[in-house]
């Protein structure tokens, strides 16, 4: 089936680069915000992402509570991605992506967008409480630009052949 001039399979194979790119530059962000200048470990980082389901029993869990953590990550950004596919489908983002610095203006709306759904209503809906506008909030809220938004946005707004 044919929506506009992109096809389904595409769609496809473009969220599937988008999740798995995301997920990849995205995790490396917060790894090595994580280690480098926040003096945690990865371990920490992804147990913490599991706390938002698993409770604070998650930072007993040692490497397994963490690989839950990052598997959640993952399953995260595919979501945001399908998401975008959606979006995608419209003429009305598709026109703004063909526009001069398109894929930089939907990235500087989509990624911030998505840290402030995700931190101001999901992830307080799962632990009952109100998120911590913080400077790490913050530095969040603007790396969602290049490290979320960009990977995705720019997976969907690649030309392909034909």
């Amino acid at each position: 089936m044919t929506i506009g001039h992109h096809t389904d399979d595409h769609g496809a194979s473009r969220l599937l680069r988008a999740g798995t790119l995301t997920a990849v530059v995205d995790g490396l962000f917060s790894t090595i915000l994580t280690v480098v200048f926040y003096n945690s470990t990865a371990t920490r980082l992804w147990q913490n992402v599991a706390s938002t389901l698993l409770g604070p029993a998650s930072f007993e869990g040692g490497r397994r509570t963490a690989a839950v953590g990052l598997l959640m990550h993952i399953g995260v950004a595919f979501a945001w991605s399908a998401v975008f596919l959606l979006l995608w489908r419209t003429e009305w983002i598709r026109s703004i992506l063909d526009s001069p610095g398109g894929v930089l203006k939907v990235s500087a709306v989509y990624g911030p967008l998505i840290w402030l759904i995700m931190s101001c209503a999901v992830i307080p809906m799962l632990v009952h409480r109100p998120p911590s506008i913080s400077y790490r909030w913050w530095v969040q809220l603007i790396g969602h630009c290049p490290f979320v938004g960009l990977p995705i946005v720019a997976m969907f707004a690649r030309r392909t052949p034909g």
